[in-house]
């Protein structure tokens, strides 16, 4: 049986292909550490929307942010309930057959009703959070928020209590009967490579922007 760190509910829990669940928070956070983008699904009068963006984790706390006037902000604050994924590709998994064709990856999807933060402490922290998750070592080389900005700011906080994630790893699974047909199988794998800088100014590049990697759980 998993570990069962995160509450495990009857939305969170993986029935198709139950052995690939993970309920330990340690997957979960490494997995949303690692992320770049997360989609946030809502429904306003029967409509769906879902809206892809950046965010955060701090702690059991998941931050999105952007204009006071978004709309899916300002809807997702007022008490909608929101569904929240986020998905690594590591790999295409090549079989024998089409019907075994698969992915390898790794993803989160998040369950909850988002919160505006208000206090301008928090604000301030998220905002930080926001632009240490895209670049570590970001924070040191950027002006950080004034107080006007942050009043321009709609950022709002999701908890993690209710989460699950969902892995592959591994190689095709063929049928026996298709072992012998001659087609090459295996993994294609998959990374984010950066390119190079594009400096703006005159200034050097920083050792933290030429040596930044995608890294498991960073």
């Amino acid at each position: 049986m998993p570990p069962t760190d995160a509450a495990s509910t009857d939305r969170t829990k993986v029935r198709r292909l139950a052995d690939r669940g993970r309920y330990d928070r340690d997957t979960i956070n490494a997995i949303l550490d690692e992320g770049l983008v997360c989609h946030m699904g809502f429904a306003v009068d029967g409509r769906p929307w879902v809206m892809p963006t950046t965010y955060a984790r701090v702690d059991d706390r998941l931050y999105v942010h952007g204009a006071v006037a978004n709309f899916a902000l300002k809807t997702l604050s007022s008490g909608v309930e929101a569904c929240v994924t986020v998905t690594l590709l590591d790999g295409l998994v090549l079989a024998r057959s089409a019907f075994h064709h698969s992915m390898n990856y790794r993803s989160v999807m998040l369950f909850g009703h988002a919160e505006r933060v208000l206090d301008p402490q928090e604000q301030y922290d998220a905002m930080v959070a926001l632009v240490e998750h895209l670049v570590p070592g970001r924070r040191h080389d950027t002006r950080l928020p004034r107080p006007d900005e942050l009043r321009k700011t709609l950022i709002v906080r999701l908890s993690l209590d209710e989460c699950s994630a969902k892995v592959r790893t591994g190689g095709p699974v063929d049928d026996e009967e298709d072992m012998d047909l001659g087609h090459w199988a295996g993994v294609l794998p998959l990374t984010i490579t950066p390119g190079r800088p594009q400096p703006d100014g005159g200034e050097a590049v920083p050792a933290y922007l030429s040596e930044w990697r995608i890294t498991r759980g960073r």
